[in-house]
């Protein structure tokens, strides 16, 4: 009798311990690039409608400088930058669908911090957009500095880094705001453009984006203030490096090409060049692609399909876009920004 209950006592030890490994399994499995592969796609994750960085056209075609990050992703796995599945996630929602696998790269205008990485089990592996909170006033207000913004009704999203930072900013400068917050950036948005507040606030490329869906965009100012640091990146899940590598090494090549000089249209030329650090970048000399556990011609592949960063940054933001934002910070280090990428030797 003794020897059966010690064995049942194992029996169902064994149970709990393959329950409880079944548990971290589950929520720790660190296979993404192979399920990935399985799958035939990228999941990606990106904002339900944001001009310049994610958008999809009356066909569900989606463009911007979020979405061209998630076909830069898929170009070095697959050498096709179609083979995306997008996914559009709202603020509330977007971390927590990250963790229950819904998608497997948030590509969506979300902050860096802290709490973040701590909070939800998370990684951002590296700043893809180096950005600021600002506000937009009615140009009728004739104001031209945020510390003009005594005594404001301030739209802003709820459960947002936007909303602490204002309460923040108006704190510090011994200013006082009425507060009218809303779940839904839609919401907050509408309520500013029929006057129920007279100044939104967000990051200012976000800014930039959601100028263009008032009423009358001409009729708002962006105010030059930038009152926080908003270090803009894509977001893994934690114990997974091998994905999270991937993700990163995508971000840092397009960077790399660029201070490089080599783009979409030169690459073919760029696989002839005898220079080491265009070698390594094409995969022409090393196997920093096959360490990745991609082929040696990822990175060029990542260009020859997406481009470098500047020539996303430009046709989906930049000068040539109809946001038309400065380049500012988000210029190389070598032209007066802080972009800057590890190099690959």
């Amino acid at each position: 009798m003794r020897t059966f209950r010690t064995g049942l006592l194992i029996g169902l030890a064994i149970a709990v311990l393959v329950g409880a490994a079944a548990v971290f399994y589950e929520r720790y499995d660190t296979r993404t690039l192979k399920r990935t592969l399985r799958r035939d796609a990228v999941l990606c994750g990106v904002n339900t409608g944001l001009p310049g960085f994610s958008t999809p056209d009356d066909k569900g075609n989606w463009s911007g400088f979020d979405v061209d990050f998630c076909r830069a992703v898929a170009a070095a796995i697959f050498d096709d930058p179609n083979k995306v599945k997008f996914i559009s996630l709202d603020a509330s929602e977007r971390f927590k669908e990250l963790q229950n696998r819904k998608v497997d790269i948030l590509s969506r205008n979300s902050t860096w911090s802290m709490s973040r990485e701590t909070g939800y089990d998370l990684y951002f592996p590296a700043v893809a957009y180096y950005d600021g909170q600002g506000f937009m006033v009615p140009r009728s207000r004739n104001i031209d500095s945020a510390l003009a913004l005594d005594g404001s009704k301030v739209c802003v999203q709820d459960a947002t880094t936007s909303q602490l930072n204002l309460a923040d900013y108006f704190r510090t400068n011994n200013m006082k705001y009425q507060e009218i917050k809303f779940g839904k950036l839609d919401d907050a948005l509408k309520a500013y453009d029929t006057g129920q507040c007279d100044t939104f606030t967000s990051d200012v490329s976000q800014l930039y984006a959601l100028r263009l869906r008032l009423t009358k965009p001409g009729g708002h100012d962006i105010l030059p203030d930038v009152v926080s640091k908003e270090p803009l990146a894509p977001v893994v899940r934690q114990r997974d490096d091998d994905w999270m590598m991937i993700v990163k090494w995508t971000l840092y090549a397009m960077i790399n090409a660029e201070e490089l000089g080599i783009t979409s249209k030169n690459i073919d030329e760029a696989l002839l060049s005898k220079k080491p650090d265009v070698m390594r970048l094409v995969g022409t000399e090393g196997a920093y692609g096959e360490e990745l556990g991609l082929s040696r011609d990822w990175a060029a592949r990542i260009i020859r399909h997406v481009g470098n960063y500047g020539e996303v940054y430009e046709r989906n933001v930049g000068a040539g876009s109809k946001l038309g934002i400065p380049r500012g910070l988000n210029q190389l280090w070598s032209a007066g920004g802080i972009q800057y990428a590890p190099p690959m030797r």
